[in-house]
């Protein structure tokens, strides 16, 4: 293929948001670049001028890969040694601007996608996240597209029963980060538990290979003492298009996303499992 028939695939214009389907899917940006590598032999092996629409072509392609996949995976998270979260990407500012799609694509979001089976995640993220309509849908989950709006309604109410009940604005989000990572890099509990809301709950991820709690920690005073540690580095990243923090302990670093509500952080999310932080070195493109 050469540059220029290279650059008019559509599988390259689409890229991004191919990339943002698997990824919403699979909670892993590993296993979604994976889904698109097996997404694009399958494409280069048709016969593009029979493809009327391009577009959603691909996302149903990409879906019913990230679909085989996300069996998989469900099978083998059983296994996962202490709490599992999402592989946390680092994105710009930019990304922040689709103030939907950074919801959807939190990691709060992510968790909250886990409980859901694979068929209702895959029908959620393409009609609440991209748009899809049902008959698409249908089609790329190999359903009726009246079991589709079945599907539909019934992963609504199950993402809305465990979503943050207020949202906060950009602005807001990003003051009480900044004292939590301040109160985080003083190491001191009392300045901790001035920003922690009452019902705060820490879920740490170290997957076995980094030091991290099994379980989570409930309350204002047990997250301060386990976050209020000496000799800790503390910075201000963008997780999934929101503010957030990067803590790096004795040379171990933890991706630390935040839930925020009424002005206290609500939920703490930290990633810690060194294999899961590969994609913190550049800023991932996510777009619908």
């Amino acid at each position: 293929m050469t540059g220029d028939a290279m650059a008019e695939d559509p599988f390259l214009t689409h890229r991004s948001l191919l990339f943002t389907v698997a990824y919403e899917m699979l909670g892993s940006a590993t296993d979604a670049e994976d889904v698109l590598q097996e997404s694009w032999l399958r494409w280069a092996g048709i016969d593009h001028a029979q493809v009327s629409a391009p577009r959603a072509y691909l996302v149903r392609l990409v879906t019913r890969q990230a679909l085989n996949r996300l069996r998989t995976l469900s099978r083998i998270r059983e296994d996962y040694v202490g709490e599992w979260l999402p592989e946390p990407l680092l994105t710009s500012p930019d990304v922040a601007e689709d103030i939907d799609l950074v919801d959807k694509v939190s990691i709060a979001m992510l968790t909250v996608l886990e409980t859901l089976a694979p068929t209702e995640r895959a029908v959620f993220v393409l009609r609440e996240v991209f748009e899809m309509p049902y008959g698409e849908i249908a089609e790329a989950v190999e359903k009726s597209a009246a079991t589709v709006r079945q599907i539909a309604r019934r992963a609504r109410d199950r993402v809305a029963a465990r979503q943050p009940r207020v949202r906060v604005s950009r602005s807001e989000q990003q003051i009480v980060v900044e004292r939590f990572l301040a109160a985080v890099r003083t190491g001191q509990v009392k300045e901790l538990m001035e920003v922690l809301a009452p019902d705060v709950v820490l879920i740490v991820d170290g997957g076995g290979l980094a030091s991290a709690a099994r379980a989570p920690i409930h309350g204002p005073e047990l997250v301060a003492e386990s976050l209020a540690r000496p000799n800790r580095t503390v910075s201000a990243v963008w997780l999934n298009g929101a503010p957030a923090g990067r803590i790096e302990t004795d040379g171990q670093v933890a991706a630390v996303s935040l839930m925020v509500e009424n002005g206290q952080v609500s939920r703490i999310h930290a990633v810690a499992n060194p294999q899961k932080l590969t994609w913190l070195r550049e800023p991932t493109n996510l777009t619908r």
